[in-house]
């Protein structure tokens, strides 16, 4: 590694930091140290840096701004590969918007209502990046990332970047190819918005945040829903049914706001976490015998 971080300060890429705690980087504050952290100030730093993991066959994985991810309490070996400042530019022209997969979805969804461009007011308080939210296909108020994606580029485990369109990135709830079939990242997108009146649009915005926190625990770390809904059923719904709202194991609690969330209520652990999640699985199989998936994406 030693080989790796020299290479990677000469070549100036960005950010190059060992044993790096994850915890400060992810929206839960859980997460022991990567191994190595960089992040990169460009896509062309970015490219320098596959080329070197590459180059020496380390082991690496990408983060956004760390929503959704539940990191182990031991950390990452390899190399974290973070997609943030840099990776955030907007252009737009038109009604295209091409965007990198470090913007906040929050700063670009305000920008966006400025121009009076609509098609991304449902993700209005998501607290995730771009890349993060094409990933996952996220979604909320009868939209999703699916409805504007036009193409995404993407950088695949192998270390090489392609364009997908909207058809070969394959969207379905919470769920795209780059989770499964072609494991990568998204390093910039291109969404395709509707016109509107600048007033309608923010007014959706400000009522779906307004949504957000009073019905979700942001104000808590806490890293977004913790299970897929399993379709007709509601995730939060059946925990609650359940009677688990409240329910803690350590530092790790089912939100009293919201039962599809488990806060960080101060020292958790991920193994608190995890521990939490397994015993939700097994009370929700017993008294509904509902197999519960999780959306969050837990990294052991």
């Amino acid at each position: 590694m030693k080989k790796v971080v020299a290479e990677l300060m000469e070549a100036n890429v960005g950010k190059v930091i060992e044993q790096e705690p994850l915890s400060k980087h992810t929206t839960m504050k859980i997460g022991g140290p990567a191994e190595l952290f960089v992040e990169p100030s460009n896509i062309e730093h970015l490219k320098t840096t596959m080329n070197i993991i590459k180059k020496h066959g380390v082991k690496w994985r990408a983060i956004g701004r760390g929503s959704n991810l539940l990191v182990s309490d031991k950390g990452i070996s390899g190399v974290v590969v973070k997609l943030g400042n840099g990776l955030d530019d907007v252009e737009i022209e038109d009604n295209m918007v091409k965007v990198g997969g470090g913007c906040s979805v929050v700063k670009l969804s305000m920008m966006l209502s400025k121009q009076g461009l609509s098609g991304l007011e449902f993700a209005s308080g998501i607290p995730g990046s771009i890349g993060g939210a094409v990933y996952m296909n996220a979604g909320a108020h009868g939209s999703d990332m699916a409805a504007i994606v036009e193409k995404a580029h993407i950088l695949f485990e192998d270390g090489t970047m392609q364009w997908l369109t909207k058809d070969e990135m394959e969207f379905s709830y919470r769920h795209s190819i780059l989770q499964t079939e072609r494991p990568g990242v998204c390093v910039e997108t291109v969404l395709s918005m509707t016109k509107g009146e600048k007033e309608a649009i923010v007014a959706v915005m400000q009522k779906n945040k307004d949504y957000r926190r009073e019905t979700q625990p942001w104000d808590r770390p806490c890293a977004g829903s913790i299970f897929r809904n399993p379709l007709p059923q509601y995730a939060g719904n059946l925990i609650e049914q359940a009677g688990l709202k409240g329910h803690e194991i350590g530092g790790a609690k089912v939100s009293e706001q919201h039962a599809n969330f488990i806060v960080n209520t101060g020292n958790a652990k991920a193994e608190d976490v995890l521990n939490l999640i397994a015993h939700i699985k097994a009370v929700i199989k017993e008294k509904f015998d509902v197999e519960m998936h999780t959306e969050v994406e837990i990294i052991q």
